[in-house]
């Protein structure tokens, strides 16, 4: 019911979400964790996969994550100036991409005077709870070359209780991750806290298959080939359902 009231507010401000497949199956070999376990056991599978992290999304999606990303950013429309939260987006990903959109070529050579002072006061902030995928986006901004650009922000910081005022950013994305999250309905709730009157909520994350026969084809990579990608790349095999199902107790 607290879940259902949050959607609806969330639909009378936020544009509607999108959502797309995943590499990671939040339904695939999924077992039952109490809920106090859940953030300390999806803490652990993330830390133990941070640096081989972007090679398993690489592998098990056959590279179409970037793809669902990039889908993901030309939604959110980006524009100079915003102020921009990516959250559990630890690696950079999403928050590269959007930076990539406003650094265009094209998007420079039209930009005048007060669009380019309006670049400079852009925030893009990535949030993710865990510290060793933080870090592994840090090395990732320093590689491609974003290492001391200050529109590029990192926090570390929980979904569920985020450290932003009320009405205070323009956009929210959070890509695969909300599975992940202990209480999805709190996660919806400071979104809307934190999100202007007007801002933009983009969720890219799984879909279940209806029709039988690739149903089927699809059980069969969650249970079968996610699992053992999981226990090959990262040596986890609980990354193939990080999110597991929560029980009552």
């Amino acid at each position: 019911m607290g879940l259902r009231m949050v959607t609806r507010k969330l639909g009378s401000k936020l544009l509607p979400r999108f959502s797309s497949t995943s590499l990671l199956h939040s339904h695939a070999t999924s077992f039952e964790v109490h809920e106090e376990e859940k953030s300390r056991l999806v803490g652990n599978v993330f830390s133990s996969v941070a640096s081989s992290y972007d090679l398993m999304n690489d592998i098990m999606s056959v590279g179409l994550h970037r793809l669902w990303k990039d889908r993901l950013v030309s939604k959110l429309n980006p524009f100079p100036g915003m102020k921009h939260l990516d959250v559990a987006g630890g690696t950079g990903d999403v928050a590269f991409r959007i930076l990539e959109a406003l650094n265009s070529v094209k998007h420079r050579a039209t930009q005048d005077v007060l669009e380019d002072n309006l670049h400079e006061e852009t925030q893009i902030i990535v949030c993710d709870i865990n510290p060793n995928m933080l870090n592994v986006g840090k090395k990732r901004a320093m590689e491609r070359g974003l290492g001391e650009d200050k529109s590029l922000i990192w926090v570390e910081g929980d979904a569920e209780d985020l450290k932003f005022e009320d009405n205070s950013l323009d956009g929210y994305t959070i890509a695969f991750g909300i599975r992940n999250v202990t209480h999805i309905e709190k996660v919806l709730a400071e979104a809307y806290r934190v999100l202007k009157r007007g801002g933009r909520f983009l969720c890219l994350e799984l879909n279940h298959v209806e029709v039988p026969v690739f149903k089927e084809l699809y059980d069969y990579y969650s249970f079968s080939v996610i699992p053992a990608v999981g226990e090959l790349v990262a040596g986890d095999i609980c990354l193939a359902d990080s999110s597991c199902r929560v029980s009552e107790g």
